[in-house]
């Protein structure tokens, strides 16, 4: 005699909560493009950096090539060429400002903190933890524009981390032609490395900043001059790290399921931009967009 069988409860699926209002804006932040800018086409080391740690991201990158480069500009100038620039990436929906120009952080960020309402995350300070940690000396070298340079921005970020260590600075405002130009393996170049950082190898500095996110495309010649002893920070890798850090504690991190894309927009035509940017970077930049900064536009979007 057969002995039924107890049939089990079927369980009714649990219903999904509605998201509301918050959690779906929150996901579309989410999906939104990290925004970055710099004078011209040293920024994209930074792109390329954040494309490598943070696959997922999409990123609008603008180089301001009508204006830049920004390193001899004062500081009024550059505060508002990044609120204006900053205005153009938050029509993009941008989730956070990524300054990828060292000026620019240097000089404009407390002002960008001031009038915008999401994060934004400079070059310098993460350049200079990495600096702090890599001096075995306790000297560090630091090289950029004369603006840069001139702010004391990298001095004043180490010293906040570790007062004892000696900061010798040089600004080298030939570097950013010379890679705009795409002389990047040029005897001229080469001279020039020599004629800035002779002071610096003297001064016997164990630690050297590349404080222009133009200069790493010359991390090859400047190693070649310095030789192994002096360890070079780029302040890309860095950043991107702080970045994706930034990311994850703002629950701001896209799916990492879908693939991410750069778009880059020039506020000016470059064909060196292009040369560059493919050849020494690897990126596949595509279409190149312009944009046309407008000032009464701009504040209307901050």
């Amino acid at each position: 005699m057969s002995i039924p069988l107890a049939h089990k409860a079927s369980k009714k699926p649990r219903a999904k909560k509605p998201r509301s209002p918050e959690d779906a804006e929150q996901e579309e932040r989410r999906h939104s493009p990290l925004g970055v800018f710099d004078s011209g086409i040293g920024g994209l080391t930074v792109a390329a950096a954040l494309r490598e740690a943070m696959p997922a991201e999409n990123i609008f990158y603008i180089g301001d090539t009508a204006r830049g480069p920004y390193g001899g500009k004062s500081q009024q100038t550059i505060e508002r060429y990044a609120v204006e620039i900053t205005g153009l990436l938050l029509a993009e929906q941008a989730k956070v400002i990524v300054v990828a120009c060292n000026t620019a952080s240097a000089l404009a960020i407390p002002r960008l903190e001031e009038v915008l309402k999401v994060p934004v995350i400079g070059v310098i300070e993460p350049g200079a933890r990495a600096a702090a940690s890599a001096t075995r000396k306790g000297h560090v070298g630091v090289i950029g524009t004369r603006a840069t340079v001139y702010s004391k921005a990298y001095e004043t970020a180490i010293h906040a981390i570790d007062p004892k260590i000696r900061v010798t600075s040089q600004a080298c405002p030939v570097l950013v032609p010379l890679i705009e130009e795409d002389w990047l393996d040029d005897p001229i170049t080469d001279q020039v490395i020599r004629r800035y950082l002779e002071k610096l190898v003297r001064a016997g500095v164990d630690t050297l900043v590349l404080g222009c996110t133009h200069y790493p495309l010359l991390k090859g010649a400047i190693e070649r001059f310095v030789g192994p002893e002096i360890t070079l920070v780029d302040s890309a890798h860095n950043c991107a790290a702080a970045v994706k850090k930034l990311l994850a504690k703002e629950d701001l991190a896209a799916d990492e399921q879908r693939p991410g894309k750069l778009d880059v927009a020039l506020t000016d035509r470059s064909d060196s931009f292009l040369r560059v940017a493919e050849k020494a970077l690897a990126l596949q930049v595509g279409d190149v967009q312009l944009r046309t900064v407008q000032q009464g536009m701009v504040r209307e979007t901050l």
